[in-house]
């Protein structure tokens, strides 16, 4: 009979994952200790995207079949591979913590009393990987939600399940001992200006604290299937408070992340070389494997310090000061901006001169929700018109805008083309409503049309593999060799207008300056180094 607690893993991760993602950028702005960087919430959100990842690829494995105790190892290690920053560091000890407590008790149910045993060793573990902890962060509200659900074994009936308990039954007693667990964990977030003396100065809670809560109130909603699932405060930094970072040692610049794989690897021997170049040092891990998080103005100096000890990878190294710039700016500005998809450096070139903030499509076109969120989010406004310019990206978008905590708004904008013209119309000090109606309304006006290489043959014999076939709109309009079919799909697309924007691709046959003498005459046309694949030239006609 397959686990339950192995499916139940999949749940709670998602809906975790899931919870902290709509409150990712709440989060964020909350950042201030050690570091104002404004990534709090991004670093927490990437280690739990990679557990979910793991589960992801352990579900092609017949999941299961691997047992618990296999399962819980693996995640943790996930965890520790994914980690990001002070947060997602010390979010990787706690599910450590809390893994090394259920691998411990192979074959029993997870039920109250393993679940209580789980967070108070995931309390420790977080504690232990942080040479200096400072009280009134998540350290503190872990060890507090840790102890409450210890207190509340005390009152409740229901504490072991017989092994004949249904997986409903189980669902249903942990998510009643999680949700008290989270309002005390509330409590333990509003009390903790009164413990940090900076984050009373900046008028928030802790960003990292009032993650965790997140996190285990979407645990909750896995268990309950967003039935009744906790329905938590907002928080939002105080109208003139104190943003600036505070800690004594945040002069440094770099915030350094990377692996260490060896063997025989032991993390403390290294923490003092660590602090003479920086601070917030963070080593975990076993003697196999080893994260390390330093705040540095040296990246190099702290990856030289593991040379001959084993194999670095994964080096990750953001500059905190440009963060502390960006969140200052996003929590400052009121201004609407654009996030818009496009494949190809020039045409990203093209958007960014016009002040468009860019997510790359890449080969396939195919952005991640998450991709999406997280550029909606590292905008500097708090307002954000989105071009999505593919059809197939049109839904994700949507899903994006939604899922924000920023006002967000997709224009149904699905060619990258289109969206490049319609840029013309933006104006960063109007309302989203304004910007967003101008925009749709000129992309609605707009033709399109392309040429491309064709990649198969066509059925109707009309063209070969290779061949130039031009498209208006979805229609195909001429095929045959490029120089003639572009003269011929300009013509198509040209009728009536004044202009035609053309962006040239890759491996466009044709010279770019060669392009304006096909088109037909009296026809003005503008023309754009784009750099896309797939398509050789590109067509918007106003």
């Amino acid at each position: 009979m397959p686990d339950p607690s192995i499916e139940r893993f999949r749940r709670v991760v998602t809906a975790a994952s899931a919870y902290l993602d709509e409150r990712r950028q709440e989060v964020n702005d909350l950042n201030v200790f050690p570091v104002a960087d404004g990534d709090t919430g991004d670093n927490m959100a990437l280690t739990l995207r990679a557990v979910a990842e793991e589960l992801d690829r352990l579900d092609g494995q017949m999941v299961d079949e691997i047992g618990r105790t296999e399962l819980v190892n693996a995640l943790a290690r996930a965890a520790l591979m994914g980690a990001r920053g002070n947060s997602g560091v010390i979010l990787s000890q706690i599910v450590r913590g809390a893994a090394e407590e259920l691998a411990s008790r192979p074959g029993e149910l997870v039920d109250p009393v393993l679940v209580a045993a789980s967070m108070a060793r995931a309390a420790d573990a977080a504690y232990e990987s942080v040479r200096d902890p400072a009280e009134g962060t998540m350290l503190t509200v872990f060890r507090e939600m840790a102890s409450s659900a210890a207190q509340k074994l005390a009152h409740m009936r229901e504490t072991r399940l017989h092994s004949d308990a249904s997986y409903e039954e189980q669902d249903r007693v942990l998510a009643d001992l999680l949700a008290e667990v989270v309002r005390d964990g509330e409590q333990a977030v509003d009390r903790t200006p009164e413990q940090l003396a900076v984050l009373r100065d900046s008028g928030v809670v802790d960003a990292g604290a009032y993650g965790l809560v997140v996190i285990m109130a979407g645990i909750v909603a896995g268990l309950r299937g967003d039935i009744e699932a906790p329905q938590l405060a907002h928080h939002a930094p105080a109208l003139g408070g104190d943003t600036r970072p505070h800690h004594a040692d945040s002069r440094y610049r770099y915030c350094t992340n990377f692996i260490v794989t060896g063997n025989g690897l032991e993390g403390r021997g290294f923490i003092p070389s660590l602090e003479e170049i920086g601070d917030s040092v963070l080593v975990v891990g076993g003697e196999a494997t080893l994260k390390v998080h330093v705040h540095t103005d040296h990246p190099d100096s702290a990856v030289a310090l593991f040379e001959g000890t084993g194999d670095v990878s994964q080096l990750d190294v953001a500059d905190m000061r440009e963060q502390v710039a960006e969140r200052s700016a996003r929590l400052q500005s009121g201004r609407c901006a654009v996030v818009a998809v496009v494949a190809g450096d020039g045409i990203r070139s093209l958007y960014e001169d016009m002040g468009a903030f860019v997510v790359d499509g890449g080969e396939t076109f195919n952005p991640s929700i998450y991709d999406l969120l997280a550029a909606i989010h590292e905008v500097p406004t708090e307002e954000v018109v989105v071009l999505p310019n593919n059809p197939n990206v049109l839904m994700a978008a949507e899903r994006a805008a939604e899922l924000s905590d920023k006002h967000a708004r997709v224009v149904p904008c699905t060619a990258q083309q289109a969206g490049l013209v319609a840029l013309v119309e933006m104006d960063p000090s109007a309302s989203l409503d304004d910007n967003a109606s101008l925009l749709a309304e000129s992309v609605k006006g707009m033709r399109i049309g392309s040429v491309a290489p064709a990649a198969r043959d066509d059925a109707n014999g009309r063209f070969s593999a290779g061949d130039a076939v031009g498209f208006v709109s979805e229609e195909i309009v001429a095929w045959g060799e490029p120089q003639e079919v572009l003269s011929r799909t300009l013509e198509q697309l040209g009728g009536g207008a004044e202009i035609v924007t053309v962006v040239c691709g890759a491996d466009a046959p044709i010279a770019d300056d060669e392009v304006s003498e096909l088109a037909p005459f009296g026809l003005e046309v503008e023309v754009h180094r784009g750099g896309q694949p797939h398509y050789w030239w590109l067509f918007a006609a106003e």
